[in-house]
């Protein structure tokens, strides 16, 4: 969890990402077998081509594997050893690992239009949740994954955001708010997925999701996206994938 108020620290002239972060039978056994296959081959099939309909944010294919990728801003420099760019079957993603950390990072994204496509599309999977997190809780408010759609509010307390999470244990719908009321929190998911390796695709109206939250009608110019997987709080270990961010018309 990001500390209230370290937005405030933030020198106006850095760049807005840097902003962005404060704030059975042998039938049954061969037909398993194909079962696992299909999944593994999912798993580790590259990923799909990009919509008409869409524009890429970041698919990390112009960032070297191993390190931290490139026009991305971590809040400190320890958060360049939680978020690595890695590779498997041809789709290239982001990989964060998390010891006891609770460092965001942030990409600005100027060719963002949320008027014309306000939905945000990415693809994520948990690997290992924060021990005994619990989101709904100050003390335990670390989560396996998390993306934001941040635009900005205040140089002093930094940007607003609508903010999607997997938890362990809180459940798909909930509502929550962090930051003195700047962050507006989605669950998306909840519970371990049934494979670690499969990739579920995330498409959420952002726009809507704006305007519900922070009771505002217009459609605001986002600041950039954001990641964080954190285990600060319950000083544990947490890692997740994501991968594939764009932003799309709406369908």
């Amino acid at each position: 969890m990001v500390a209230p108020g370290a937005v405030g620290r933030v020198a106006a002239a850095r760049p807005l990402a840097r902003r962005l972060l404060l704030s059975v039978g042998v039938r049954g056994l061969v037909v398993l077998a194909l079962i696992v296959a299909a999944g593994l081959a999912f798993a580790q099939a590259p990923p799909p081509p990009v919509r008409a309909d869409c524009i890429v944010l970041d698919d990390f294919a112009s960032s070297t594997v191993g390190q931290f990728p490139a026009g991305w801003e971590a809040r400190k420099d320890d958060g360049k050893r939680v978020y690595r760019v890695a590779e498997d079957g041809g789709r290239r993603f982001l990989r964060a690992v998390s010891e006891g950390l609770g460092i965001q990072a942030a990409r600005e994204t100027p060719s963002w239009n949320l008027a014309t496509h306000p939905v945000l599309a990415w693809w994520w999977r948990p690997r290992q949740f924060p021990g005994g997190a619990d989101e709904r809780q100050p003390g335990t408010n670390d989560s396996a994954l998390a993306v934001y759609m941040a635009v900005p509010h205040s140089r002093i307390r930094g940007p607003k955001a609508v903010k999607y999470i997997w938890s362990e244990r809180v459940p798909v719908g909930t509502r929550l708010s962090s930051n003195n009321g700047l962050t507006r929190v989605r669950v998306l998911r909840s519970g371990a997925p049934a494979s670690t390796d499969a990739w579920v695709e995330e498409r959420v109206n952002v726009l809507e999701d704006w305007r519900t939250l922070f009771e505002d009608s217009e459609a605001p110019k986002p600041g950039g996206i954001a990641v964080l997987t954190d285990a600060d709080d319950t000083r544990s270990t947490a890692a997740g994938d994501y991968a594939g961010f764009r932003a799309c018309r709406p369908s």
